[in-house]
């Protein structure tokens, strides 16, 4: 089967946060004075001018689909900072003024500069990490934002002339009730937002709270909140088109839909990564940034590599693809499979066949997605497509 390239995105990374979640596993590092602001925008752009030296023909005539700005808090960085990355972007890739530009930023005022300069750089999404409107749960959560924080960067935002606005909530919070559980999205819908991430806390390794956990609702009480909470956002027309994201019509997020459908997206900052097809070779390649922005700062003074690029092996790319495409409601095309892995559909029949007799997928020969069964059960139905012998 020919590989066929997919759209291409552009992740980039800012590493730096006021200060570090307890739950939080991310490449995310506590502000430690004056943030190096000019330094780090020269380095973000020799790292693009790199990954394109590196897979230039693999990236020929491809326009940018989207662009997202994650963290870390990349709001710390003012919008001109912001600007001067998204020019170097243009000047260097086909970005399309209709291209998704997503900036993440927190609520505190001491977070983000002023949205109507964001929208003046090119940004023209914005993903709000609210978490919860309960100002108990903030504290335990270690966010430094109230709940009317939440509400008046919601209004400023919108106020400075933004539509397209995602909000993130978590649920099972820390001795939080079903009745909690649903005013955090009542007191979110309420601010007409295009778009809302929901997704329960865990308990992830190397974390403070995995450490020191907290006392979260068991399993049957989450899973309460999660249903209740998918009604209340169906009701107010959000739409839930993947495992954790819920949008108004024409307001899914382009560049996660990317992602779950195998796409490509180059990943530049400490600690991203990135994933490119490169059909005339037929391989698909992972690129790994270093994490410390420190050393990545060095690497950019050296002019030396910024991290390393490593073929996707045959054998793994049947779960890497069904591991995204299956957090999709819908699922994807099966022809996508071919097209985005290089492999032919014998790659996948034997777990395919297994999962459809287990009810965890759809019987439909033209589409690989998951049942309502199997979406209860994802991580093994997902697991399933693993190569033998792992897992």
């Amino acid at each position: 089967m020919p590989l066929i390239a997919p759209p291409l995105s552009l992740y980039v990374h800012v590493p730096w946060c006021v200060r570090k979640c307890p739950y939080c596993d991310f490449n995310s590092h506590a502000q430690n004075g004056a943030l190096p602001v000019d330094e780090y925008v020269r380095a973000l752009l020799a790292d693009l001018d790199r990954d394109l030296a590196a897979f230039g023909t693999a990236l020929e005539r491809r326009p940018l689909a989207s662009v997202f700005f994650g963290g870390g808090t990349p709001s710390l960085f003012p919008p001109d900072a912001i600007a001067r990355v998204l020019d170097g972007v243009a000047a260097r890739l086909d970005l399309p003024r209709e291209a998704e530009v997503t900036l993440e930023t927190n609520p505190g005022t001491v977070e983000h500069g002023r949205f109507d300069g964001y929208l003046a750089a090119g940004v023209n999404r914005l993903s709000l990490g609210v978490q919860s409107f309960d100002d108990d749960k903030l504290r335990r959560l270690g966010r430094i934002h109230s709940a009317g924080d939440a509400e008046r960067a919601v209004r400023q935002a919108q106020d400075a002339g933004y539509a397209n606005i995602n909000l993130d909530l978590m649920y099972a919070l820390p001795d939080q009730t079903l009745e909690g559980a649903l005013d955090d999205v009542a007191r979110a819908l309420a601010l007409e937002p295009a778009h809302v991430s929901h997704y329960q806390l865990t308990l992830e390794p190397n974390t403070l709270f995995a450490a020191k956990p907290p006392r979260l609702p068991d399993e049957d009480c989450a899973w309460d909140m999660q249903e209740a909470c998918q009604v209340a956002l169906a009701d107010a027309g959000y739409a839930q088109y993947e495992v954790s994201a819920y949008a108004r019509a024409g307001r899914r997020a382009a560049h996660n839909l990317n992602y779950w459908r195998f796409g490509d997206y180059l990943g530049i900052g400490a600690g991203a990564h990135g994933k490119i097809s490169d059909a005339s070779r037929t391989r698909v390649v992972r690129t790994t940034k270093l994490k410390l922005p420190r050393s990545y700062l060095e690497r950019a003074e050296r002019r030396d590599a910024f991290g390393t690029a490593n073929d996707v092996s045959p054998v793994e790319l049947p779960f890497e693809f069904m591991m995204n495409a299956l957090r999709l409601e819908e699922g994807v095309d099966a022809t996508l499979f071919g097209e985005r892995t290089g492999l032919a559909a014998d790659a996948i029949a034997a777990p395919l066949s297994r999962a459809r007799a287990r009810g965890w997928m759809i019987e439909d020969p033209g589409r690989l997605a998951a049942t309502a069964l199997g979406r209860r059960f994802l991580n093994d139905v997902i697991g399933s497509f693993l190569p033998d012998g792992v897992g």
